[in-house]
């Protein structure tokens, strides 16, 4: 089996990204399973098309998009992504959509394809913050967890996906208001590394997938 795990290049002035600097500590296997990591660019569509070649290249089993929720005080794994686009901020190049759709032929709105709940109980259970969440905001993550969802439910139809929020690292907050919560990159990548173990241990059919070639 692979798994392909993504995270964003840093975005809004920052000069690090905790989700990919998280993605880099972890480890090339998890339980015998490949670990693929890919960074991608905090750009709207142009993220999806980095993510696709990710994915035509390696022919992952299941996809694992990672990004930073600053202000978020554990992990989430998100359970949907919606149809919009609707950025507070500009992304990496400049783009600020506002109340587009992601794709005009899309549903309303995608579920992950993961084992949500089961992820966050194994995160849980190491003693590490972690919630099932519901919103994926409007920004680049929920563009890039739609695109995926979509890529899979138009193409892909055999790979599983899913998204997980993280947040700020300790040295993004040093200047931010008291009280602002982070999290170490070698916290989140370990709250990671327990996440692709509950998918591994969770997912439906796992042994057919293990048998497929692609």
């Amino acid at each position: 089996m692979k798994i392909l795990v993504t995270g964003f290049d840093p975005f809004g002035g920052a000069s690090v990204n905790p989700a990919y600097e998280a993605v880099k500590l972890l480890p090339d296997s998890i339980k015998g399973t490949e670990i693929i990591k890919q960074e991608i660019p905090t750009v709207f569509k142009k993220e999806g098309e980095v993510l696709e070649a990710g994915i035509e290249e390696h022919k992952p089993d299941i996809v694992i998009c990672v990004g930073q929720a600053g202000g978020r005080s554990c992990m989430s794994v998100e359970k949907v992504a919606i149809n919009l686009m609707e950025a507070r901020i500009p992304d990496n190049e400049g783009q600020q959509p506002f109340d587009e759709p992601i794709h005009s032929d899309g549903e309303t709105g995608y579920f992950a394809s993961l084992p949500v709940k089961a992820m966050v109980q194994k995160m849980r259970e190491h003693g590490i913050p972690a919630k099932v969440s519901y919103t994926a905001g409007t920004f680049v993550c929920n563009d890039i967890m739609y695109r995926l969802l979509y890529m899979i439910d138009k193409k892909y139809h055999d790979v599983r996906g899913g998204f997980i929020h993280v947040p700020y690292l300790p040295e993004q907050v040093t200047e931010l208001p008291d009280g602002t919560p982070s999290m170490s990159a070698e916290m989140i990548a370990q709250a990671l590394e327990y996440g692709v173990e509950a998918v591994l241990e969770n997912t439906e059919d796992i042994s057919a997938v293990m048998g497929e070639t692609h």
